[in-house]
């Protein structure tokens, strides 16, 4: 029997992945003609041509890496670090890729199809953001799971499903900011967390318990703030922190807008640099330098994130390929604590 070369074969040989493989020998988007070369002569070389590929594999005919976007009306999506940095990361993965990106809002009126994106071949693989726990979003994922198309979701995970995910640790990244803030003497801590309805959140919540179960010390619930990752919403929690600072000491925030809204609403609440609690951000996005006090911030690798999920999903075989061994992508990257002024109880603002 004559062995037959496989698709990872040429990819090995011509040192790129399995999908520019299949772009080069489908003719499917733009590609760079040294790639072309390269790809070409490996398959030569192996005695696997177009025409045998076209048999075996490759229904992708978009050349598209669709990224499923939250419905949040009036927000600007583009200007958040987290949207923005991820972004990059899969755009930047995908142009290796010889993919284009195909930006998809969901529509908050309409039930969640993702598996339409394939039937209609708008898309190749797709990566989902801001995934909730909700039975519409659940279903949607069950059925790409179930149909087999190339699928990731970026910074949410949910248990027991087995879908594709690529995450941080945001366990360990609030427990970092807790600790860190009882490091400093501090042992009323607030926490103004987004909503419950997202893993990391609720992932941030368990981070927070677990410095003070580490610590010997019990959580006071009354301690606990809810805002919804905008900047107003840290204002608004302001009003709220504000006349209990004789008792909140620091505050941990789950992102970075939270928690310079936060700053700014206290100030324009008239409380002095002096009374100020120590504050740490989640996110170290580019503001929380510019901020006064320069803010401390869990610094969360959300460029490699998206960088990731696109190298994954775009090597998950095909719907239809008949690999029922794939092996789940499951990534979850470590955060890092970066300390500033704004939670030093030398640090001028206590």
């Amino acid at each position: 029997m004559i062995a037959i070369a496989s698709r990872k074969e040429v990819a090995e040989l011509a040192g790129v992945s399995e999908a520019t493989v299949s772009r080069v020998l489908n003719n499917v988007g733009p590609l760079k003609e040294k790639t072309k070369e390269k790809v070409l002569a490996a398959a030569r070389e192996l005695g696997y041509t177009p025409s045998s590929l076209a048999r075996s594999f490759a229904r992708r005919r978009s050349g598209n890496l669709g990224v499923i976007m939250p419905y949040l009306p009036k927000a600007r999506l583009f200007s958040a670090y987290y949207f923005s940095e991820i972004l990059s990361g899969i755009g930047s993965r995908a142009r290796e890729e010889g993919y284009d990106l195909l930006m998809i809002f969901r529509d908050a009126d309409e039930p969640l199809d993702y598996c339409g994106l394939f039937r209609m071949r708008k898309v190749d693989a797709c990566i989902v953001l801001g995934a909730k726990e909700e039975a519409g979003e659940l279903a949607a994922l069950r059925q790409l799971k179930q149909e087999g198309h190339p699928y990731c979701l970026i910074n949410q995970h949910f248990a027991g499903e087995g879908f594709h995910e690529v995450d941080a640790d945001h366990v360990e990244g609030c427990q970092l900011a807790v600790k860190h803030l009882l490091q400093q003497g501090f042992t009323r801590i607030a926490f103004l967390n987004g909503p419950l309805a997202y893993s990391n959140s609720r992932d941030r919540l368990e981070g927070y318990m677990r410095a003070f179960q580490e610590a010997g010390i019990p959580a006071d619930p009354s301690l606990l703030f809810e805002g919804n990752f905008s900047r107003r919403s840290g204002i608004a929690a302001a009003q709220a922190i504000a006349p209990q600072l004789e008792r909140i000491e620091a505050v941990a925030a789950a992102n970075d807008r939270m928690a310079i809204g936060l700053q700014q609403g206290l100030r324009e609440l008239g409380i002095p640099a002096d009374r100020m609690p120590a504050i740490v951000g989640y996110d170290d996005s580019d503001a929380a330098e510019l901020t006064t006090p320069a803010l401390s911030s869990v610094r969360v690798p959300f460029y490699q994130l998206g960088e990731i999920a696109a190298a994954k999903v775009l090597e998950l075989p095909e719907s239809g390929s008949g690999d029922t061994e794939q092996e789940t992508i499951h990534v979850k990257l470590p955060a890092k604590l970066i300390v500033r002024a704004s939670s030093l109880r030398l640090g001028g603002i206590q």
